[in-house]
C-alpha cells in the first residue's frame, strides 16, 4: 500500500500523513522509566483535554495506543494486589466516602450489609452484579 493512501480500520479512515505527523511528534514506544511514563501521561492528558467532538480519528487512535502503553507499564510496575471481595468493597467504600447504609439498596438490610462488609458473609453473584452496577466496575471484582 502506498504511504499516501488512507488506511481503513473498522469503517473509519485514517489519514496516513496526519497520523504520521502525530506519531512523529509523540513517538509512542514501550515505556521503560518513570520519566518516559510521565511524558506519556502528559501526552494523554493533552489529547483527552480536547472535547470528544473535536478529537480527530487519528488522535483517537493515537490516544488508544498511548493508553495501552501506559497500562502495560502500570501493570508491570504498579501491580494491584488481589484482595478478598469484602476487602475490595471496603477499599471502594473508603475511596468514595461511603458508609454501610449507602449500600442498603444493594444488600437489602443493615444486617446483611454489615456481615458482607466485615467478611462474615460471602458476596452472592446477584449482590456482586448489583455492586458492579453501583460502583460501575466488573462484577468479577466482587467474586
Amino acid at each position: 500500500m502506498e504511504s499516501g493512501l488512507p488506511l481503513i480500520f473498522m469503517n473509519a479512515i485514517i489519514d496516513n500523513p496526519t497520523y504520521a505527523e502525530l506519531v512523529v511528534k509523540i513517538l509512542p514506544t514501550a515505556i521503560r522509566s518513570e520519566e518516559e511514563y510521565d511524558i506519556m501521561i502528559e501526552n494523554i492528558d493533552e489529547l483527552i483535554s480536547k472535547p470528544e467532538e473535536i478529537l480527530t480519528e487519528e488522535e483517537g487512535r493515537l490516544l488508544e495506543t498511548l493508553a495501552i502503553l501506559v497500562e502495560d507499564y502500570e501493570d508491570k510496575n504498579y501491580p494491584i494486589p488481589d484482595l478478598e471481595p469484602h476487602k475490595t468493597l471496603q477499599v471502594m467504600m473508603t475511596d468514595r466516602g461511603l458508609r454501610q447504609r449507602d449500600l442498603l439498596t444493594v444488600f437489602g438490610s443493615r444486617g446483611t450489609t454489615s456481615e458482607v462488609v466485615r467478611g462474615k458473609r460471602r458476596i452472592s453473584k446477584n449482590q456482586a452484579k448489583k455492586l458492579a452496577a453501583f460502583f460501575n466496575v466488573s462484577a468479577e471484582v466482587f467474586i
